[in-house]
């Protein structure tokens, strides 16, 4: 028996099987009508701050700039960048026999005189045209002074803070709107401190007269958390912090709060780790015993990290070595702005911990 066939018919759904064929599998749906253009991996072309692979900022570290100094800070003054840096008993063009503070002109080496003999663990501000420094008349003190100068040579001093029975060690200091806010490291009695180190707080009008913000500001009770440096960006204090890792190891983490009460935790912690870039010579003018110490050194953590924008990058100072007095002074950077840097280890929508 024969059929006849209409070809009317035929030939319309030989057009549309052959167009299905030459689809992308890719661009076929369910229904078999092509899909709506996805707009979701399209991005539009600027400039951004640099990442790593896991989208976290990227710092570059420089490595080791000197030995046996710790305590340092990246800061302009002026439109010039210095370092400040807390000079220890032991370091070896320290022939006073007592700790004291210092600037150096980072692009003339230039040294300014010393000042705040007998003080450790200090930090600095700038606000205006003065300079402002803290630090502790020795490691665990109850007490922490201000120094101030305007030109890096006169130095004033008042003492801002006296707490009878408490261990006082680093300190940080950042201006918060109308305000100035004080980070300090505690070291003691245990009811302040908790699982110690932990850090309080203070806040001042002026800079000269400081008032002991009470519990709940704190961070943290709950484990160790030494070393602060505080910073104020858009309505947000950021705490670096030296985290404990274990087995006398440790690295720097990052958490922030609106109120000094409320934290979260950077969900990218640590912000940095040691390894052996750390051991890279920054400094040329770093002798060949230097060199083979600091090859030879042990190196179990990143500590006292500071930093400061200049000339569009952040610039950072930080510390490694064996967290037992065998420590080296080391630099990194970073191609971005401070807020790139610190907002960028909260990246948008992840829900950071709460500690």
């Amino acid at each position: 028996m024969r059929y006849a066939v209409n070809f009317s018919l035929v030939v319309p759904s030989l057009r549309f099987l052959i167009a299905a064929l030459l689809l992308p599998l890719s661009l076929v749906a369910a229904d078999g009508k092509p899909p709506v253009a996805s707009t979701k991996n399209r991005t539009t072309a600027k400039k951004t701050a640099p990442v790593e692979k896991v989208s976290r900022p990227l710092i570059k570290k420089l490595g080791t700039v000197d030995l046996d100094l710790v305590e340092t800070q990246p800061i302009v003054f002026r439109n010039r960048l210095y370092r400040f840096e807390s000079v220890r008993t032991r370091y070896k063009s320290n022939k006073t026999g007592k700790p004291y503070f210092r600037f150096v002109d980072t692009t003339t080496g230039q040294v300014t005189a010393a000042f705040a003999e007998g003080h450790d663990l200090g930090s600095a501000l700038v606000d205006g045209e003065t300079m402002y420094v803290l630090g502790t008349p020795g490691w665990g003190t109850e007490s922490i002074d201000l120094f101030w100068s305007q030109d890096l040579k006169t130095w004033q001093s008042k003492q801002i803070l006296n707490l009878p029975g408490w261990k006082l060690y680093n300190t940080s200091l950042c201006k918060a709107d109308q305000r100035y806010v004080l980070a300090f490291e505690v070291g003691g009695p245990p009811e302040v401190v908790g699982a110690g180190f932990t850090n309080r707080f203070a806040e001042s009008k002026d800079l000269l007269n400081w008032k002991l913000l009470d519990e709940p500001a704190v961070f943290t009770k709950k484990r160790y958390s030494a070393c602060p440096t505080i910073r104020y960006i858009d309505g947000m204090f950021y705490v670096v912090y030296l985290k404990s890792m274990g087995n006398r190891r440790y690295n720097p983490a990052i958490v922030r709060s609106k109120d000094l009460i409320h934290w979260e935790s950077s969900p990218l912690d640590p912000i940095m780790h040691f390894d052996e870039t750390d051991k890279r010579i920054a400094n040329v003018r770093l002798t060949e015993p230097q060199r083979k110490e600091i090859a030879n050194a042990l190196n179990l953590n990143n500590s006292d990290v500071d930093f400061c924008e200049h000339n569009g990058k952040v610039i950072i100072n930080y510390s490694w070595g064996d967290q037992r007095g065998h420590e080296f002074l080391a630099e990194a950077v970073y191609a971005g702005t401070l807020k790139e840097l610190l907002t960028g280890f909260f990246p948008p929508n992840d829900n950071a911990k709460k500690k």
